[in-house]
C-alpha cells in the first residue's frame, strides 16, 4: 500500500468542522499516512497545534503568517508565532513569503512579515514553509541575500515557469507540487517541469481546501479539497516524470519525513 504524506493541508480553516476526523480517515483509507498542517496566522497556527494535540502520531503543523495577514502581524502575532516554534511538534516556519497576485497586505508589509520570520528560521534552525505568488524576483532575492545562514526550505505550491523553478532550485530550495498540475487550463506547464526536479527535492501536498484536481472522474459534488486525492495528484506527478506510483510515492515521503523530521508512524 501507498505511504504518502501531505505536507500542505490546511485542516484549521472551517470547511473542515463538521467532518475533521472524517476527512483523516478517508485520507488513510487512500495511503495517505502523515499530514502537516499549515499555519497561516498566529491565531490558526495555534488552532493548528491544537490539532495535533489529538493526533500526534500522525500529525504535524507549521507556525507563521502568510503574506495576505502580513498587516496584522505585529508583535504580538510574532510573538505567539515564535513561541509556538519552540513546541517539538512545529516543524516550519510558515506559511510565509510574498503573494504580490491581490496585495490583501501591502508588498512592503508582506517584506518586513517576511523578513521577520526569516530571521525567526535563522534563530529556531526549523525549516521554512514558503509561499510566492507574482513576486519571484523579490522573494529570490530575500532569499540569497541570507542564503548562508538559512536552514532549509520548501517552496509549496510551486506554479512558477521554467526560469522560476531553475531560479528556486538555484536558491537550494525544495519544491512542493499540489493538484495545480491537474488544472487544464493553467497548470499543465507544469507537467514539462516536474521532471526537472531532483529526486529528494519534490514532495507532495493537497493545500486543501483550496486546488480541488480539476481531473477528477468523477468530479465529486463538492469543490472543496481533501487529502484523500493526494494519491491521484501523485500519479500525475509520476506520469510527468516517467516514474511509476510506487517510486513517486517513496522518494516524496523520503524526502519530507526527512525535511520535517517527521518519524514514520
Amino acid at each position: 500500500m501507498l505511504e504518502l504524506i501531505d505536507i500542505g493541508i490546511n485542516l484549521t480553516h472551517d470547511s473542515y468542522d463538521h467532518d475533521r476526523a472524517a476527512v483523516l480517515s478517508r485520507a488513510i483509507d487512500h495511503g495517505v499516512r502523515q499530514f502537516i498542517i499549515t499555519g497561516a496566522s498566529a491565531e490558526s497556527s495555534q488552532a493548528a497545534l491544537d490539532l495535533v494535540g489529538l493526533a500526534p502520531r500522525i500529525l504535524r503543523s507549521t507556525a507563521g503568517c502568510h503574506p495576505h495577514h502580513a498587516v496584522n502581524y505585529d508583535a504580538t502575532a510574532h510573538s505567539i508565532v515564535a513561541e509556538l516554534l519552540q513546541h517539538p511538534w512545529v516543524v516550519a516556519v510558515g506559511e510565509t513569503g510574498l503573494d504580490y497576485h491581490r496585495n490583501f497586505s501591502s508588498p512592503s508589509e508582506q517584506r518586513l512579515a517576511f523578513e521577520k520570520q526569516l530571521d525567526l528560521a535563522v534563530t529556531t534552525r526549523k525549516p521554512l514553509f514558503l509561499h510566492q505568488r507574482d513576486a519571484h524576483a523579490d522573494f529570490i532575492a530575500m532569499l540569497n541575500e541570507r542564503a548562508a545562514v538559512l536552514p532549509r526550505a520548501v517552496l509549496h505550491c510551486f506554479t512558477g515557469n521554467a526560469s522560476e523553478l531553475d531560479e528556486s532550485l538555484a536558491a537550494g530550495l525544495w519544491i512542493g507540487i499540489t493538484g495545480w498540475i491537474c488544472d487544464e487550463r493553467r497548470g499543465h506547464h507544469l507537467r514539462e517541469l516536474v521532471a526537472r526536479i531532483p529526486a529528494g527535492r519534490l514532495m507532495i501536498e493537497t493545500d486543501g481546501p483550496y486546488l480541488l484536481p480539476r481531473d477528477l472522474k468523477p468530479k465529486p459534488e463538492s469543490r472543496r479539497n481533501e487529502p484523500m486525492y493526494l494519491p491521484h495528484i501523485a500519479k500525475v506527478v509520476a506520469a510527468a516524470r516517467g516514474e511509476s506510483l510506487e517510486e513517486l510515492a517513496a522518494h516524496t515521503t523520503q524526502t519530507a519525513r526527512s525535511f520535517f523530521d517527521f518519524p514514520a508512524d
